[in-house]
């Protein structure tokens, strides 16, 4: 038997004080992989066969929390590995990254060592890095905020013949073509093998066999802009032959489930999958911007707004948010930036430069542009509304944009003194994804010192990271999220940016309420 993929974790959860993962394997044998582990465990059972004939094979396991943080050693076909546990009621440490790729393979080579920066998350998390003689980590879990593959080659891949030919047809035409039986096969097998080839390097697999995670998809993990088309591309039936491809793909090798089942932790009432987590004082609910995204569109007779999540989606979120308690800090991820420099003033920024349509094509899909800003604005006015009343910090995590960044959100709407009516967004992208070029960054720094008006009484901002005057790290990196220890009252964040090149991490502190 050969693994082709795997083990790759899964947080499911905590359930009555026990961990609870799955853990995906690829094999191409038709017996399943032996499993052995110190906690109970459900062996691999068959999750489906893949195009290539290969197996995928999904198990699950569970560890019942004690009074202290502990490893518990797990091996797969007599290969080993550990987690990291927490105790029970203890807030989890976090690692977080995202942008796991290359949108053009030119990129690739103005790298040294594409890997790097999960070299160093794994000495990190293996405590074989220290700074000043402390130890940070080990890590409990691992946030993946979109961009775990590059689709971006299918376009061009000679092994999908036919999409090369329909990307090269006028584009009348490329809205009409039909989807054929053999677009499907090439690009079942593009996706497939997309997964098999960038998750078996070395040191992710490493990573993703060794830290449970949580992983929540963006435009790359389907093909770049996903969502944000005109509606003549967004509908036709290519482009939702791909879409639906890559949602199947996400679900099975990120999600650990099939099509027409509901992946573990996903919330009830919605058709995405968007999901919510409990830990101790810490809850964190990523969501699914990419699964319901549409353009602006008409329906019988009326217009309908652009989308990013759907009446029912939100209706999730909410409920989720209010059935939660005596929680303490909030962690919301959002793929896409909720404070960045509005799509506007950048654009007449680099409308100056060449070669920024990449740049320009992602800012048309964020939070800030015109087509979002009432569906931002509802998620923020929520937001503070939460906070406020439950006495609860809330972060958002996010990635995207290829910079590390400090984002703060301020609401003077009420008459209360409570810090309450802060929330910081903290961004880290990507973990391989090269920075934009100097003179982008340059504008992007500058598009930085304004003060957007969200609301009357609401602000955002993009702060300076502390110590420094850089409102931007404009170079590959990714973040840790570090709790005080469960007994220490502050309960703050400790959140750590891990800047390649850089022996010192970038830090804030993040204070709960109060």
């Amino acid at each position: 038997m050969t693994t082709l993929l795997g083990p790759v974790l899964q947080f499911l959860g905590v359930h009555a004080d026990q961990w609870c993962l799955s853990i995906l394997v690829v094999t191409d044998a038709p017996t399943p992989p032996a499993l052995q582990s110190t906690p109970s465990a459900e062996p691999f059972q068959l999750l489906c066969t893949l195009q290539s004939g290969a197996r995928a094979w999904r198990a699950s396991v569970s560890v019942a929390m004690g009074a202290a943080a502990r490893y518990v050693d797990y091996s797969v076909d007599g290969q080993s590995n550990a987690i990291y546990v927490p105790a029970a009621g203890e807030s989890p440490c976090l690692a977080y990254a995202s942008c796991n790729g290359f949108s053009n393979p030119s990129l690739a080579k103005t790298v040294v060592d594409r890997n790097a920066l999960w070299t160093r998350l794994l000495n990190l998390h293996a405590g074989r890095e220290r700074i000043n003689g402390r130890r940070f980590g080990p890590y409990h879990l691992l946030l993946l905020g979109g961009d775990q593959v590059y689709s971006d080659p299918l376009w061009q891949d000679s092994s999908c013949p036919d999409i090369v030919a329909w990307s090269q047809l006028p584009r009348d035409q490329r809205r009409k073509a039909q989807w054929t039986p053999a677009l499907q096969t090439q690009v079942t097998a593009f996706f497939e093998n997309l997964y098999l080839g960038k998750w078996s390097q070395p040191e992710v697999t490493l990573a993703l066999a060794s830290l449970p995670g949580v992983m929540m998809w963006d435009d790359h993990d389907i093909f770049d802009g996903w969502g944000s088309y005109p509606l003549e591309d967004h509908d036709c039936p290519v482009y939702q032959g791909v879409f639906a491809i890559a949602k199947t793909c996400f679900a099975l090798f990120q999600r650990h489930s099939l099509p027409g089942t509901t992946p573990p932790c996903t919330l009830p009432g919605q058709s995405a999958f968007s999901a919510g987590y409990r830990m101790g004082k810490m809850g964190l609910l990523a969501l699914d911007m990419r699964s319901e995204r549409s353009p602006e569109r008409r329906r019988g007779g009326n217009m309908q707004s652009a989308l990013v999540l759907s009446e029912g989606s939100w209706s999730a979120a909410y409920q989720w948010l209010d059935a939660q308690k005596d929680m303490k800090h909030l962690v919301l991820m959002s793929s896409i930036p909720v404070v960045h420099p509005s799509f506007e003033l950048l654009e007449k920024m680099l409308g100056v430069l060449p070669g920024q349509q990449e740049l320009e094509d992602d800012l048309r899909d964020h939070w800030t542009s015109a087509a979002h800003r009432s569906e931002r604005l509802r998620l923020i006015h929520r937001l503070f509304d939460y906070s406020q009343q439950q006495g609860c910090r809330v972060t958002i995590v996010s990635g995207d944009v290829h910079v590390a960044a400090v984002g703060v959100l301020e609401s003077r709407r009420t008459a209360s003194d409570s810090n309450a009516q802060v929330i910081n967004q903290v961004t880290s992208s990507g973990i391989v994804h090269t920075p934009p070029v100097a003179t982008a960054r340059y504008f992007l720094e500058q598009a930085c010192l304004q003060v957007e008006t969200v609301d009357r009484g609401i602000t955002a901002a993009m702060y300076e990271f502390p110590t420094t005057s850089r409102r931007l790290i404009g170079a590959r990196n990714f973040m840790t999220i570090e709790p005080d220890a469960m007994d220490d009252p502050a309960q703050r964040l400790w959140v750590n940016w891990w800047v390649e090149n850089e022996a010192q991490p970038s830090s804030k502190v993040i204070h709960p309420v109060g």
